[in-house]
């Protein structure tokens, strides 16, 4: 597993674990790999400080293998909480595409049913939405998809 430190278009940073460097490589060509602020699919790997071994290295050792697998299992609990969200989304809501943002619209001014949808959306258009006073918010992507 490698741990990369990545960025997004709009200057976003978080951390993402991968298989290896290809695993990263070909997620990121496949436009799997988005910022979990803003969901930007325009990621670049940000500059990281190398870990340099010194002296008290040996000493907390112990305590970053205990980090990295408590890290490891947060993750774990994150994405099948991930998972159920899609799945529950998906089950319960109705799908309406690439006319996300105008059906939103159709429903908050009362033209459309009452009714909870998903679909997709540009940034921008879920920027606007939010403005507007519409509730939005990003689905999480299909974890499974990911590795």
């Amino acid at each position: 597993m490698i741990l990369y430190q990545l960025q997004c278009k709009n200057d976003h940073t978080f951390e993402a674990w991968f298989r290896n460097s290809e695993a990263y490589d070909e997620q990121r060509a496949a436009r799997k790999v988005a910022c979990p602020e803003c969901n930007s699919r325009a990621i670049s790997k940000a500059i990281m400080a190398p870990n340099i071994a010194t002296k008290g290295a040996i000493k907390t050792s112990k305590g970053r293998q205990d980090k990295a697998a408590d890290m490891r299992k947060a993750r774990g609990q994150f994405m099948k909480a991930a998972k159920k969200v899609r799945e529950h989304v998906e089950k319960n809501f109705d799908y309406v595409g690439g006319e996300f943002s105008d059906e939103a619209r159709r429903i908050h001014e009362g033209v459309a049913d009452d009714r909870n949808i998903y679909g997709e959306a540009t940034p921008e258009e879920a920027r606007d939405l939010i403005e507007e006073g519409i509730d939005v918010a990003p689905l999480p992507d299909d974890p499974d998809d990911a590795n």
